[in-house]
């Protein structure tokens, strides 16, 4: 399984379609552990290129703070769950928390 976590400062960054680079984690998840990282940048930004793009490099698994409705509904075309209202973190934080089921979410932290 491919997780994909957006980054600003090595951390969750909160403005998903804004964020610095993304952290593409391998992960077993019937053993649950995270068997790899790598950190890709982004395209440019444009309004509905990150969902196709994510499913280009294999993400099954987005984590993110907050994302807007439209991106959601990409992301679903393309077959990428996404988990919202993660809190900061590592990527190998939240990662390991969402494969033993401990991750914490509260709000979408995105408005639009």
């Amino acid at each position: 399984m491919k997780i994909a976590i957006p980054l600003a400062n090595g951390r969750l960054a909160l403005h998903f379609g804004h964020c610095e680079r993304f952290a593409l984690i391998d992960a077993d998840p019937a053993g649950r552990r995270i068997l790899g990282r790598q950190e890709v940048a982004p395209p440019p930004h444009a309004p509905g290129l990150l969902p196709p793009w994510l499913h280009e490099q294999g993400a099954e698994v987005v984590i993110a703070g907050g994302m807007g409705r439209r991106a959601l509904d990409l992301f679903a075309q393309h077959g990428i769950e996404v988990i919202l209202g993660a809190r900061d973190g590592t990527p190998e934080e939240l990662v390991q928390a969402y494969l033993t089921g401990t991750l914490e979410t509260g709000v979408n932290v995105c408005d639009h």
